[in-house]
């Protein structure tokens, strides 16, 4: 009977709010529209280009990389300077947004990696990008570039410190657990692997390279970004003939492929497109590690991709894209955000760990809300919780962690980034 009125009240509360939807209301259809126009936008710029070189990384890290080297150097009982170190200097290295660094995230952490510098790593990849920070110093002033810079780096580590406190009796049992798992030993040599995933990270970070049009190493960078993503996937191709048994011809054809659709058609998506089908082509089912990089990549992918395009879906409609409303008014955003009040600051890291930035473009937003009276505490808030956390991400962080951790890594987040951002409006 329970059951029944279980089923009957959901029946009921869907037919209810499907009949009182707002259709036809302008804010209510702009809102829908803004939802399909961010999952679009969301679609063509970071799907092809960050996420599917990240579902690959993540493949690679669990069929290749050895699970006795990522115990070592980010466990339990690694020494806490070399794991936060290493957590946070490879998180800096890659400066993706944060959906892309969640296949990332979620390989490093299901090795055996600690909470804490898991969660570190988590934080440090969107969160600690340098072009950004020198961006933002450029455009939103030298005072937030330098609170940004400073504040995020402490950040990512004191985060990491404070989750593997939290829940060190969990990380007991987890790291016990993992030690009992037997290890294979490694089936080639480790600079074979480290040649290879580093190829595959050369892809991803040289493809998203930002900076167009700046001036300096960045925009020096930026003007040869496809030549030397190129460059890294012929030498992918090269390592997979060499050393995973990959048919040349199938290489070949894969790289022909790849290079027609990227110059005939004028698009690096196409060429990326030919290139993920050409991997599946010369990996799916093939015997032994190559076939397991595979199988591991389009596992991370089903997990994910759902979870973010629902994500996606919501914070357009409740927000909407940069520069457009979504159902709650800007004008309402920006008049909670002016002054350094204590809930300005606590309103601007929860709006901002809701919305979903791409890397850098948390920057005009926030000029654009400067300008509308915004304060520099609220301003520093944003930036510290919004390119670190989003919807989609926390709703993929709790699929890999659970809610409890999960809560505990966005409550720390938004907690320190409003007393930063208090304190911070404060001394300027």
């Amino acid at each position: 009977m329970k059951q029944e009125l279980k089923t009957f009240g959901w029946l009921a509360g869907i037919l209810l709010v499907l009949y009182f939807l707002p259709v036809g209301t302008p804010r209510f259809d702009g809102a829908v529209g803004e939802s399909l126009e961010l999952a679009r936008w969301y679609a063509r710029e970071h799907v092809i280009l960050c996420l599917i070189p990240a579902f690959f990384i993540a493949g690679a890290i669990g069929a290749f990389v050895s699970q006795n080297s990522v115990i070592r150097y980010l466990g339990g009982k690694a020494k806490p300077w070399v794991a936060y170190s290493v957590a946070s200097v490879s998180g800096t290295i890659l400066a993706v947004c944060s959906c892309t660094v969640l296949p990332l995230f979620a390989g490093i952490y299901r090795l055996g990696a600690g909470i804490g510098p898991a969660t570190a790593f988590l934080f440090s990849g969107p969160a600690i990008n340098a072009l950004a920070i020198i961006l933002t110093a450029r455009v939103l002033g030298f005072e937030l570039g330098a609170g940004r810079a400073v504040t995020a780096m402490l950040f990512s580590v004191v985060i990491g410190l404070a989750m593997a406190w939290i829940f060190r009796k969990d990380e007991r049992t987890r790291q016990s657990a993992v030690a009992q798992i037997p290890v294979d030993p490694p089936t080639r040599p480790l600079w074979q692997t480290v040649s290879f995933v580093g190829a595959l990270l050369g892809i991803l970070i040289f493809a998203n390279w930002g900076g167009a049009g700046t001036p300096g190493f960045f925009g020096a960078v930026h003007t040869v970004k496809w030549p030397v993503t190129a460059g890294f996937a012929i030498l992918l191709g090269m390592m997979l003939w060499r050393w995973h048994s990959c048919p040349a011809w199938k290489v070949l054809a894969t790289t022909a492929a790849t290079a027609a659709a990227g110059i005939g058609l004028r698009s690096p998506e196409a060429a990326f497109l030919m290139a993920t089908a050409g991997l599946a082509w010369l990996t799916a089912g093939k015997p032994g590690e190559t076939g397991e990089w595979f199988g591991q990549s389009w596992s991370y992918a089903k997990q994910i991709i759902p979870l973010l395009v629902g994500g996606v879906l919501v914070a357009g409609f409740l927000l909407g894209r940069p520069g457009h409303e979504g159902i709650i008014p800007s004008e309402w955003v920006a008049s909670l955000l002016g002054g350094n009040s204590l809930g300005a600051n606590a309103f601007a890291s929860v709006a901002g760990s809701l919305m979903y930035f791409a890397t850098l473009t948390e920057i005009p937003v926030i000029q654009g809300l400067l300008g509308s009276g915004m304060g520099k505490g609220p301003a520093l808030a944003l930036l510290l919780a919004g390119p670190a956390l989003s919807l989609p991400n926390m709703l993929v962080i709790r699929a890999i962690l659970g809610t409890r951790k999960t809560l505990a890594f966005v409550a720390l987040t938004v907690v320190l980034a409003t007393l930063t951002g208090w304190f911070f409006g404060m001394i300027v």
